[in-house]
């Protein structure tokens, strides 16, 4: 029996409905992805490199996040780039073009990423929502009363949000909150560059030095930790290769989904790299070595209280958004993994309506999925709660993240989907570059790590104050 032509119109050729994303959606997913609680410890890096290689590390980084992604997109389809083999995932692409050993080794690093992001995004959206509730407080007692208080409720409240918020199905249903995301990150971004200019204006001088924070205002140890832990929040900063293809299985095609993603990530990149550059130093020239690890939450600025009240209310909405955008792809795994092991329980693949007193729609609830997605973002408040510590863990996800999943894994796949001579001229820059970043990623991990040591030195669970 034949298919009436118009309903080739509602699928794609994978027989799933049509994707209808495009090159100013995909942007909007990545910079919700990209700019995010990692803006914030920028001019703090830059603070410990210094004016000459602060820029230059940025500038690097943002170029090797590039090309890895242009490298990435490639890998959306197996074989041919327009009529081959979808990968609705990152570990489906690696699955299907590596394989073996290397896919689980992958789902390992992607999985433990995405939790530990989730994570410092809890982290990040309660610093913001106290320094709403201390900066107001610091105003109101005239500067008196220093106003510390516990991290415990606010990481609670952002919790639950995310509780309700995880009853989104899948990405291609999220797409509204990846653009007020998007759009917030732009605002507490502009009001972040602003009051650093406004800063510098008053000072009267450009602070910081060519080589970073001096030796003297830290220990030489001290010094190589914070430079090494400096690279890894850069590096975090730049993350979202883990979740490019999930993104990119949102895009509708023609042109190429492949096409539409490298557009989509050139626009991204420039934008972000322009925004972090004159975040980060404009941020350093206003506060030179004394730059706080969060810039709008350190209380390097008090005026207007305000404004940084907007502009944290703008970080929580963000954080709220880029946390579902990063826990979207575990959500899909383990709920895949429990349909193919249970098929037939009406608790895993059942969805029961729900119908609510005077709307005439019907909500579609599916008891696996709530309760796994409740559980989730249970645990990541928790851990957060007992581990709340965000410049150390942003370095960690950094240097966690980027070599094998923003490098490694997209040059690999590169290489067999193209067919790439060993020991040729293109092969051996490949791995010049993946292994140059393999380093980054040590030194960056051991600084991070060390800077936990120190932390848990004079920590009691459950009982930080800020």
């Amino acid at each position: 029996m034949d298919v009436p032509r118009p309903a080739f119109k509602c699928f794609d050729d994978d027989g799933r409905p049509k994707r209808s994303g495009t090159v100013w959606t995909a942007s909007a997913h990545i910079l919700t992805a990209v700019i995010g609680s990692g803006v914030l410890s920028l001019a703090w890096a830059i603070g410990q490199l210094g004016w000459i290689a602060g820029p230059a590390v940025m500038f690097l980084f943002s170029f090797v996040t590039y090309y890895s992604s242009t490298l990435l997109s490639d890998c959306y389809r197996t074989g041919d780039p327009v009529s081959g083999k979808r990968n609705y995932t990152y570990m489906d692409a690696v699955q299907s073009i590596l394989g073996g050993f290397r896919f689980r080794i992958c789902g390992l690093i992607q999985f433990l990423n995405l939790f530990g992001t989730t994570i410092g995004y809890t982290i990040a959206a309660s610093i913001s929502m106290m320094a709403i509730k201390r900066s107001n407080c610091f105003h109101e007692s005239g500067g008196k009363n220093l106003c510390h208080m516990s991290s415990n409720p606010y990481m609670i409240m952002f919790g639950v949000t995310e509780i309700l918020l995880s009853t989104i199905k899948d990405f291609g249903h999220i797409w509204w909150l990846s653009t007020v995301a998007a759009i917030m990150s732009f605002t507490y971004s502009a009001i972040g560059l602003a009051l650093g200019i406004i800063q510098v204006a008053a000072n009267g001088v450009f602070k910081g030095s060519l080589t970073g924070i001096s030796i003297g205002a830290v220990t030489q140890k001290q010094k190589i930790w914070r430079t090494f832990q400096a690279l890894g929040d850069i590096a975090f900063a730049y993350s979202y290769s883990v979740v490019l293809i999930e993104i990119q299985d949102t895009v509708r095609s023609p042109p190429a989904e492949s096409k539409t993603m490298k557009n989509a990530t050139r626009i991204s990149i420039a934008v972000t790299t322009t925004f972090y550059m004159l975040c980060g130093c404009m941020g350093y020239a206003a506060f030179g070595d004394a730059a706080p690890g969060n810039l709008l939450t350190g209380f390097g600025f008090y005026n207007p209280f305000w404004l940084l009240d907007v502009a944290n209310a703008a970080i929580v909405v963000h954080l709220v958004g880029a946390y579902q955008v990063f826990a979207q792809p575990i959500f899909a795994f383990v709920e895949k993994q429990a349909a193919a092991r249970f098929p037939d329980s009406d608790l895993v693949s059942k969805e029961f309506e729900i119908r609510f007193p005077g709307v005439r729609s019907t909500y579609k609830v599916n008891v696996f999925r709530s309760v796994f997605r409740s559980c989730f973002a249970v645990l990541t408040t928790v851990i957060s709660m007992l581990m709340p510590f965000f410049n150390d863990v942003v370095g960690i996800l950094g240097a966690l993240g980027f070599w094998p999943l923003t490098v490694y894994f997209p040059v690999e796949m590169y290489i067999k989907q193209r067919k790439v001579e060993r020991w040729g001229m293109k092969w051996v820059c490949l791995q010049m570059l993946s292994c140059g970043c393999l380093v980054v990623t040590v030194v960056a991990g051991v600084g991070s790590v060390a800077g936990v040591m120190l932390d848990l030195k004079v920590y009691k669970p459950f009982k930080t104050t800020y």
